[in-house]
């Protein structure tokens, strides 16, 4: 760890935590944390960190929520997104290769911390993803397309979320590549009711995670 002598006195407890763990403290100038730091106004406590690894088989073994983001390349919408899934209770989040490092830290800090305590696997291939997502048919995957078949509200009505389920979501600026959508057990759209056109990535993984969340609780 590096801190500054400001974060030294204000963040005494978690200093003791490293000496405890035997973590290497070292403490640097103001000028020296300004270059390591990301944002304009660091805040003076900065950690090289190796993220554990995951196995995709524990991770998913009963998941009942899961979201797939496919190819999201934007740091903040991906962080915005696995911070929604969290919120919603997802027990996993998966990202395709073509997607941001979830530990980007743009990323990070759009979660704010949800990166640390929601599964997220990352680095996988589409046709891979999916078939973890699906989990040999233990969960329905849904793709969310703008000229779906199936209305989400229709889905909600039926009942159709009550089971186990993976959605999945493109990049806000090319949305869900047809071929994953193809490959998906249904694939459904939002209803727009007024005259938006679309709505943005965090905000779709809101409606349909939290559809399937209420649809759970019942």
């Amino acid at each position: 760890m590096f801190v500054t002598e400001a974060a030294v006195v204000r963040d005494a407890d978690v200093l003791r935590t490293a000496a405890a763990n035997d973590i290497p403290v070292v403490v640097v100038t103001d000028r020296v944390a300004a270059t390591l730091s990301e944002t304009v106004t660091p805040q003076g406590v900065f950690a090289v960190v190796r993220p554990a690894p995951l196995d995709a088989d524990s991770v998913l073994a009963g998941a009942r929520l899961v979201a797939v983001l496919d190819r999201v390349n934007d740091p903040g919408n991906a962080g915005t997104a696995i911070r929604t899934a969290d919120a919603a209770g997802a027990d996993a989040v998966i990202l395709t290769q073509g997607s941001v490092d979830p530990h980007n830290g743009k990323c990070i800090r759009a979660s704010a911390g949800s990166v640390f305590a929601v599964p997220i696997l990352s680095g996988l291939a589409p046709a891979a993803a999916l078939e973890l997502a699906g989990g040999g048919g233990a969960r329905t995957t849904i793709a969310t397309t703008v000229d779906a078949e199936d209305d989400l509200d229709a889905l909600v009505d039926a009942g159709a979320l009550a089971g186990p389920t993976s959605w999945v979501f493109g990049s806000e600026a090319h949305g869900l590549d047809p071929a994953v959508a193809a490959a998906a057990d249904r694939r459904v759209r939002i209803p727009m009711y007024g005259s938006a056109e679309s709505l943005n990535l965090a905000t779709s993984v809101a409606v349909c995670l939290y559809a399937s969340a209420r649809a759970h609780r019942r």
